[in-house]
C-alpha cells in the first residue's frame, strides 16, 4: 500500500447529508489525486453520516473511519510521522482534543483547513472551543482558510496564527458542466437550513415566488423547519446528493446564492455552491458581500440582489442573450481558477513553501 503524502482528519467525506464539507473535500482530493498525491482521509464515525453515506469507497483517496482519538493515533502513528502534512479540518468532532494530541507528535507539518472561518472566529470570540481552541492557533505550520481578504489579517493579528493562507473551496470540473435537460424552474436554491440564511431566502426567493405566481421555484436542502410557509409555486426537495447537483443547476433559469451572516460580514467567503452553479453554466443571483465582485464581476459574471425587487426585476427583465452571456463569463472564470485541480495545486505549492515544523526537526536531530 502506497504511504500517503497527506493525512486529513475531516468532518465527513463519505456523506454530504447536511454539510458542505464533503463536496469541498471531494473536489480537493480528486485534484490531489490527479496531481499524483496519495491522501489518507480519517473520518470520525458518527451515526448521522453513517446512515446517509453517498461515497463510502472513494477511488481518489484512502478513507478510513475511527471511533477513538487515542486508538486512531496509535494505529497510524508511523503514517502520521512520515506524511508530508497532517491537516485537521474544521468541525471535526472533539477537534480540540485531537489537535492537542497531534501537537505532541513529531509531525512534519501540522495544518488546519477551516471551511467555516468566519463562523470559527465567532465561536472563538464566545470562548466556544469544542472544535478548536484559541491557544492552539499558533501551533499550525499553515492555517488554510475558506475565507481570504482581511480575514487572513485578522487570523494573524488577532488570533496569532503565523501562516494563514486562503484555500477557497472548488468544484470538480468533470462532474459539473452544461447538460441538455429540460428547464423546470425559474429560480432555485440549494443549501442546508441555517437560521442566519433564512431571512435572505425569505427576501430573495420566497417573497419573489409570492409576487410571481406564474413562475416556478425550488429549494433543495435538509433541516428546514416544518412551520415555514412555502408558496404553492415553490417545490421542496429535502436532500439532493452531489451526484444530482449538476442536473439540478442545469434545470434552473437562474440559481440563488445566499451567504451566512458571519461570512457575509467579513466577505471573501465563496461557497462551493457558487462554483458548482457557475461550472454548470447557470447564471447566479447572489446576496452582496465584500470580495464577491473581485471573483465574479457584477453584471458580467454575477447578478447581485439587495432585496425582493432586485430578484423580481432579474426574473422578469433579463433576456436569454444577457442570461447566457453572464453564465458563460462565470463559467470561464471558475474553470480557469476554481477547479479541484487548481485548488490542489494551490495546496501543494503552499505546503512546499512551508518549512517542516520545529518539533519534527528536533525529533530528527535527536534520532
Amino acid at each position: 500500500m502506497t504511504p500517503p503524502d497527506i493525512v486529513i482528519f475531516g468532518l465527513s467525506l463519505s456523506s454530504s447529508w447536511g454539510n458542505g464539507h464533503a463536496t469541498t473535500f471531494r473536489a480537493l482530493l480528486r485534484g490531489l489525486h490527479a496531481e499524483g498525491k496519495h491522501v489518507l482521509f480519517l473520518e470520525r464515525r458518527q451515526p448521522w453520516y453513517q446512515d446517509h453515506q453517498d461515497l463510502a469507497d472513494p477511488d481518489f483517496c484512502r478513507l478510513e473511519f475511527y471511533d477513538d482519538i487515542d486508538a486512531v493515533l496509535e494505529r497510524h502513528r508511523d503514517t502520521l510521522r512520515r506524511a508530508g502534512a497532517v491537516i485537521v479540518g474544521s468541525y471535526v468532532p472533539e477537534g480540540r482534543l485531537l489537535i492537542d494530541a497531534l501537537h505532541r507528535l513529531p509531525l512534519q507539518r501540522l495544518c488546519f483547513y477551516d471551511i467555516d472561518t468566519p463562523v470559527t472566529m465567532d465561536l472563538l470570540d464566545r470562548a466556544e472551543e469544542t472544535h478548536l481552541a484559541r491557544r492552539q492557533m499558533p501551533w499550525f505550520d499553515a492555517y488554510f482558510s475558506f475565507s481570504g481578504g482581511r480575514v487572513l489579517d485578522r487570523l494573524r493579528e488577532v488570533y496569532g496564527t503565523p501562516n494563514p493562507q486562503a484555500l477557497y473551496c472548488s468544484v470538480d470540473a468533470e462532474a459539473y458542466g452544461p447538460m441538455p435537460v429540460p428547464r423546470r424552474w425559474d429560480l432555485g436554491y440549494l443549501g442546508t437550513y441555517s437560521p442566519d440564511r433564512q431571512p435572505g431566502l425569505e427576501a430573495l426567493l420566497i417573497e419573489p415566488a409570492r409576487r410571481l405566481p406564474q413562475m416556478r421555484f425550488v429549494v433543495a436542502g435538509s433541516m428546514f423547519p416544518s412551520d415555514i410557509d412555502w408558496p404553492a409555486n415553490v417545490e421542496r426537495i429535502d436532500h439532493l446528493p452531489p451526484a444530482q447537483h449538476a442536473e439540478f443547476y442545469n434545470a434552473q433559469r437562474f440559481t440563488l446564492n445566499i451567504t451566512r451572516e458571519a461570512m457575509r460580514r467579513l466577505g471573501w467567503s465563496p461557497s462551493v455552491r457558487l462554483f458548482e452553479a457557475a461550472a454548470c453554466g447557470t447564471p447566479i443571483i447572489s446576496d452582496r458581500w465584500p470580495g464577491l465582485t473581485d471573483l465574479l464581476p457584477e453584471g458580467q459574471a454575477v447578478l447581485l440582489a439587495d432585496g425582493t425587487d432586485d430578484v423580481v426585476a432579474v426574473l422578469q427583465d433579463t433576456d436569454d442573450a444577457a442570461r447566457d452571456r453572464i453564465a458563460a463569463t462565470a463559467r470561464r472564470i471558475v474553470l480557469d481558477d476554481h477547479t479541484g485541480r487548481a485548488r490542489a495545486q494551490d495546496l501543494i505549492g503552499a505546503l512546499q513553501a512551508t518549512a517542516p515544523s520545529a518539533a519534527k526537526t528536533i525529533a530528527e536531530q535527536g534520532a
